[in-house]
């Protein structure tokens, strides 16, 4: 079992750190945004951290383009 998980390490290690960058700057970014109300912030938060990668990359397509 072990040395079958150690085989993917190298593919499973970026795309964690891809995923976590990701989540950082989406949370950030929403966290500054001042144009969206307080109850789209909550969603988008849920979205960007339940949704795993596709959240993060949603919020910074459509979420930060709200006026």
């Amino acid at each position: 079992m072990l040395p079958d998980i150690m085989e993917y390490l190298p593919i499973i290690i970026p795309l964690l750190l891809l995923q976590l960058i990701l989540i950082v700057t989406a949370l950030l970014d929403l966290i500054k945004n001042d144009r969206l109300e307080q109850n789209n912030k909550i969603v988008w938060a849920l979205v960007i951290i339940f949704v795993n990668l596709i959240g993060p990359i949603l919020y910074l397509i459509f979420g930060r383009k709200e006026d």
